[in-house]
């Protein structure tokens, strides 16, 4: 039996053969790819028909070459453990790259190079081969030296996370403390009047802001409250409880926040055994926020070595980032879910527009929560 005439392998069409195809010239197809508003629609209905049926693929590194754009966008990503990943930073990069192809758009991701890790130094390499169009950056601290370095550079970039007075306000974040207030409006509903904060290392923005929302939400509503600091390191001073609001002198590990800038790490066994002491205590806590869900699970485990039950007729416990374990705990905890889709959409779009020349920002953008009510809370 003859065999028909055979299609071309995809990816070896020319721009002339679909040109012939549509009926068209190559400089029609040319426009068709990178500027369709300039083409009829019947007629870009024909090429685009001809571009499918012959598997036409443009030649990226060519375009790249003639408009000086890499359609690449760089992820400078935070120091994680692969055995033991940050399940929140993992489900923004599954985001990020969504929201980057979307746009036409790869993401290039880079760390570091060890022992050093200078993070300036991994910078000025991408930076210098050209690879990318615009940088994105994720967990920034105070005075980030990130941020003074590409704002020097002049190199397009936004941050997860908000920057400090000064410097460009290219961030998209959350409110982390109206989120934590959130919680504590949700515990005071269902009664509880003693409740309990477990954190780590308030030198890290976004868990002081939790903290602090904590507080100033139970100092409003008139609630018992005490805040443990849940960071690694030596034990803190034993926490105080007082008839309203209350506050704990704060335990700052040796090694400081920028080691840990990538990870929000469970509580030492101290904080643990802190929380214990308050569950033995004559004003026990009813109730428990964990500035991060695997803080709660340390919340959790105080909990059940006491003897009493997590959710109704025992210890509220929420946690924070409302990650995949959540479901899987029992009971399942009540959780702060970050809108991690909206905010990769939001920090590619406000990246490209600086890559396109656009007026940046005056401010940066921050997007609501949404707190998952589940049974550890009631």
């Amino acid at each position: 039996m003859p065999e028909g005439p055979q299609r071309p392998r995809r990816g070896a069409t020319t721009i002339e053969e679909v040109a012939r195809a549509a009926g068209v010239s190559r400089q029609t197809v040319s426009n068709a790819l990178n500027a369709p508003h300039r083409v009829r629609p019947e007629t870009l209905d024909r090429v685009t028909t001809a571009i499918r049926e012959l598997g036409y693929q443009p030649d990226q590194s060519a375009r790249s070459l003639r408009s000086g754009a890499r359609r690449t966008l760089g992820y400078l990503a935070p120091v994680d453990d692969p055995l033991d990943p940050n399940p929140l930073m993992a489900g923004f990069l599954e985001a990020l790259v969504d929201a980057a192809g979307a746009e036409g758009q790869r993401v290039l991701l880079f760390r570091p190079a060890p022992p050093a890790g200078d993070p300036v130094a991994a910078i000025d390499e991408l930076v210098a081969a050209r690879q990318v169009d615009g940088l994105v950056l994720a967990d920034v601290l105070a005075e980030d030296t990130r941020i003074a370095h590409v704002a020097r550079l002049g190199i397009p970039f936004v941050s997860f996370g908000r920057t400090g007075p000064g410097e460009p306000q290219h961030w998209v974040d959350i409110a982390n403390d109206a989120a934590m207030a959130a919680v504590v409006r949700h515990l005071a509903a269902l009664g509880h009047r003693r409740i309990g904060y477990l954190g780590v290392d308030e030198e890290l923005p976004w868990m002081a802001a939790r903290r602090a929302g904590f507080l100033a939400e139970a100092r409003r509503l008139g609630l018992s409250a005490v805040a443990l600091p849940g960071a690694a390191g030596e034990a803190g001073p034993a926490p105080v409880v007082h008839d309203g609001p209350a506050d704990v002198a704060s335990d700052r590990p040796a090694d400081g926040p920028a080691a840990r800038a990538g990870r929000e790490e469970p509580a030492a066994p101290s904080a643990v055994a802190a929380v214990r002491a308050l569950l033995r205590g004559p004003d026990r806590p009813t109730a428990f926020a964990a500035g991060s869900d695997l803080l709660a699970l340390d919340v959790y485990e105080a909990v059940r070595a006491e003897g009493l039950p997590v959710g109704p007729g025992g210890v509220a416990v929420t946690g924070f980032h409302d990650t995949p374990l959540c479901r899987h705990l029992h009971p399942a905890l009540t959780s702060v879910r970050l809108p991690l889709r909206a905010i990769a959409g939001a920090l590619v779009g406000r990246l490209l527009g600086r890559v396109r020349g656009e007026a940046a920002p005056a401010a940066g953008l921050e997007l609501p929560t949404e707190l998952v009510v589940r049974g550890s809370s009631g």
